[in-house]
């Protein structure tokens, strides 16, 4: 029998090793930390209590402590928007924090008023765009492009933003489904819901009802109002991204510089945001950049169709002491 060929290469010698005992170790988790099974007909509670305390379910009730306390201590609240969330049904969520003196301020781009609009009116919205641009009908909803362009360019509007012109608007039509209406629902409760355009990216703007003066005129108007609210952020103070990867996170980040340029004490505050990807975008403009100075940021990914009911439903337990 041949002798094995030996190695040509030196190794370590593992015998040399110094080891620990687990006595003498940390640990990131702990077993009262796992998840609890819940049984049929439990509570709203033993949910929220049966999670994990563990990772993004630990930082999830953690930012929903955040927000039930800045609501209990009247903080701003500014919330962003894009339109996906309008797509999947969840804005009756926003409304009933709306409702409940818990937003202070809203924001969104073309595609958000887009589609509140069309529920609103006529309780259905999202098209098929694949099909749609095939034969060149997508986007030709003159239903919705005139109701909306109309509303901007409306000479009585002139000195109002975006949000507030299509607010008066919409609300004076008195649609059908008001009450799934963020839009009208601010602009009953007078809170400021600004609209920040980029000419071109919307389907109103390949209508002729579009003017483009006007929609630049309220929507820098807008930016304004929006800074103002932006301004406002502080210690205690929030705002969340909900699903604007590009839009929204570059107006945040021009509205702070504007707001702290101008004095505001717009540091400290917490930032968070919610998308199915991480983007760059709202990782560096809404979460590092802005917290840089003093903060907390926390950075959840999933469907915002479970995650904003989860978030929605764990506030609740933490405003009733429950959590």
């Amino acid at each position: 029998m041949k002798e094995p060929v030996k190695s040509r290469h030196s190794e370590v010698d593992l015998s040399r090793l110094k080891t620990y005992s687990m006595s003498e170790l940390e640990r990131k988790v702990e077993r009262s930390e796992f998840a609890r099974p819940t049984s049929a007909g439990a509570s709203m509670t033993d949910f929220a209590r049966s999670l994990p305390d563990i990772l993004a379910a630990r930082e999830l009730r953690q930012f929903a402590a955040s927000i039930a306390e800045a609501a209990n201590r009247k903080k701003a609240v500014v919330v962003m928007f894009g339109g996906h969330v309008i797509k999947t049904g969840l804005a009756p969520l926003l409304i009933d924090w709306l409702e409940r003196g818990m937003i202070t301020a809203l924001a969104t781009h073309g595609a958000g008023v887009i589609h509140d609009c069309e529920i609103a009116l006529f309780g259905r919205t999202s098209e098929e765009v694949a099909e749609g641009l095939a034969d060149g009908s997508f986007g030709m909803s003159r239903d919705t492009a005139d109701f909306i362009n109309n509303a901007v360019a409306d000479p009585a509007h002139r000195e109002l933003g975006f949000g507030e012109a299509l607010g008066r608007t919409l609300t004076a039509a008195d649609p059908p489904y008001a009450d799934l209406s963020l839009i009208c629902s601010a602009y009953r409760l007078e809170i400021p819901l600004t609209v920040h355009i980029a000419l071109g990216t919307d389907i109103i703007h390949q209508h002729p009802s579009a003017d483009g003066e006007a929609i630049g005129r309220a929507s820098l108007r807008d930016f304004r109002i929006f800074a103002e609210q932006v301004g406002r952020l502080g210690e205690g103070g929030i705002v969340i991204n909900f699903g604007s990867a590009v839009v929204m996170p570059e107006v945040f980040l021009k509205a702070l510089s504007v707001a702290r340029n101008l004095g505001a004490p717009a540091h400290g505050f917490t930032a968070a945001n919610f998308d199915i990807y991480t983007q760059y975008r709202p990782t560096q403009n809404v979460l590092n950049r802005p917290t840089m100075t003093g903060g907390r940021k926390f950075n959840f990914i999933g469907h915002h169709e479970l995650l904003l009911p989860l978030l929605h439903a764990l506030v609740n337990e933490e405003l009733a002491g429950n959590a």
